[in-house]
């Protein structure tokens, strides 16, 4: 009788993400009593940011949704302020990814409207907009910011036309938007912006998916595919390719991938099961991991994505017997990432008149900051201004750590600059830097020293001549952090991160100069005190 020896093989991929749970947030740290917006348009009615959470309301005689403060979680007073300014139904809310007190709306009122978040959080109602787009002829329905670029909004209506808007202008009421798309047959049900905003990407009634030149309106692919009916679609990040969920010929709610070059054909097709909601899709590109959740299911499925076949990994899913309306999604940078969040869902129920915090976490036994799970992801610092991206410039996004405790985000390029920036963004972005601490540092000095001759009313005389050295030394040390200042504005910015870093090692080097000269200087100033003090105490002798 002879051993035989199996070889046990995984049938699983090795990823750090492949044990991710949800986990809902207690009633405690609900949002409860918000009178969530019985509308049966296909949207999320739900936006967030690390300060505020904003959800359409229902709302007599005219369109409002209400903001709460991210904190202002258990019971909700029903009286609460709204922002009502919309004389038909809310459809879409968006904050502005580069302001967290800005957030614009579309309404059925064939209006787009953006508001002004006071920073202590609404505590009246707010009806005035800061400003008011009119360009639609019918109601709008979608909106979207541009990912890099500071203040270009894009809106879509029952029109058929995609808008793009510049709010860089001093008209409180703007009827005129620099560019209109007009490709679609039909209403737009879904838009999607690569990682550097020179692709726009939608989905339409005709079951179509389009990729466009959203700065001149021309487009670029289409697809042809009859056995996907697409009804929302996503850039994956720096992938090169689309998701689409949607259904196929047997009506089976399904998930398509594309390659963005190509859309003759899908890359992987999958069926999902036989309900009839809409399906959200959102991707994380730091994670590579992709959700989806159904309109009017319990559930959240996840997955990984990859570059190779089979490209989509099943993860797992949560499951709740609450259904969702809409759903909204915490920026990266409002994450905790000390319990090792890596996503935040803001589940709305409508039939508890709940909102549910949903975090998805990665379970590590250290409470340390995990620094594979938390690339640098995208800030709140815009890469261009309006008239830069218009002008032909595209730029990824500015990147910042999700380190606790750092004083100074990093901010870095994701891509490559095509064309060289303004001069404005130059200085924007040199004192952004952490160069300027070396300028810092000294006036912290200055202010200590002035502090000690403030307090010198009843200093001997014998201490005089160490206040004018401190007062030539405080001198030299400024106009030494000045000229260096002066380098760093008529220097260009650094590039690349091996380029960031270099100027990080030289300024840390800067920094322990000044210090070492702030010493010695200090040394020198208490070899004078005793100097001036055995003057005094041999003159008497002398005198005698």
């Amino acid at each position: 009788m002879t051993n035989t020896k199996m070889t046990w093989r995984p049938q699983y991929r090795s990823s750090k993400f492949r044990h991710v749970f949800g986990k809902a947030a207690t009633k405690e740290n609900c949002y409860d009593g918000v009178p969530i917006t019985r509308s049966v348009h296909d949207n999320h009615f739900c936006s967030v940011n690390p300060r505020f959470i904003a959800v359409i309301t229902e709302c007599a005689g005219g369109g409002a949704f209400i903001v709460l403060s991210i904190n202002h979680t258990g019971k909700v007073d029903p009286h609460h302020p709204k922002v009502s300014g919309h004389r038909g139904n809310v459809l879409d809310i968006k904050w502005n990814p580069f302001n967290d007190f800005c957030i614009a709306s579309c309404s059925e009122d064939a209006t787009v409207k953006i508001w002004d978040i006071p920073k202590h959080g609404v505590l009246k109602n707010i009806t005035v907009p800061w400003k008011e787009l009119q360009g639609h002829s019918r109601r709008v329905g979608l909106i979207e910011w541009h990912p890099t670029a500071s203040n270009v909004l894009f809106s879509t209506g029952y029109d058929h036309q995609v808008m793009v808007w510049n709010l860089n202008t001093p008209e409180q009421v703007v009827k005129n938007p620099v560019r209109m798309i007009s490709v679609h047959p039909e209403v737009v049900l879904s838009m999607s912006f690569n990682t550097d905003g020179s692709r726009l990407a939608t989905s339409c009634k005709d079951k179509k998916i389009r990729v466009i030149d959203p700065r001149t309106g021309t487009l670029l692919q289409e697809t042809s595919c009859k056995s996907h009916r697409a009804s929302k679609v996503l850039f994956l990040g720096n992938l090169k390719m689309l998701l689409s969920t949607g259904s196929s010929c047997w009506n089976h709610r399904q998930v398509a991938l594309w390659d963005q070059e190509d859309l003759s054909q899908p890359s992987f097709q999958e069926d999902l099961d036989g309900s009839s909601g809409v399906l959200f899709p959102f991707y994380d590109p730091d994670t590579h991991m992709l959700y989806i959740a159904g309109k009017g299911d319990g559930n959240i499925r996840y997955y990984e994505v990859s570059a190779e076949k089979p490209y989509v990994h099943y993860l797992t899913e949560y499951r709740s017997i609450l259904p969702q309306k809409g759903v909204g999604v915490m920026p990266k940078r409002g994450l905790d990432v000390c319990s090792c969040e890596v996503f935040r869902f803001y589940r709305l129920v409508t039939i508890k008149s709940l909102i549910e915090p949903l975090s998805m976490i990665v379970p590590r036994r250290s409470e340390t900051y995990q620094e594979d799970i938390y690339p640098m992801t995208a800030g709140k610092e815009p890469a261009l201004t309006a008239e830069e991206w218009l002008s032909g410039v595209d730029k990824g996004p500015m990147l910042m750590s999700l380190r606790p405790g750092s004083k100074v985000e990093t901010y870095i390029d994701h891509l490559e600059s095509r064309k060289s920036l303004s001069a404005s963004l130059d200085t924007r972005r040199s004192q952004s830097r952490p160069g300027l601490l070396q300028l810092a540092y000294i006036q912290e000095q200055l202010g200590f020293a002035q502090k000690e001759e403030h307090k010198g009313a009843g200093v001997s005389p014998s201490l005089l001549p160490s206040s004018r050295e401190r007062s030539q030394d405080r001198s030299c040390a400024l106009s030494t952090a000045a000229n260096n200042h002066e380098d760093l504005t008529q220097n260009s910015p650094p590039k690349t991160e091996n380029e960031l870093r270099q100027v990080f090692y030289k300024q840390q080097e800067e920094i322990r100069r000044l210090r070492e000269l702030l010493n010695q200087r200090d040394v020198r100033i208490k070899q004078l005190e005793l100097e001036i003090k055995n003057g005094t105490q041999q003159q008497p002798s002398c005198v005698s």
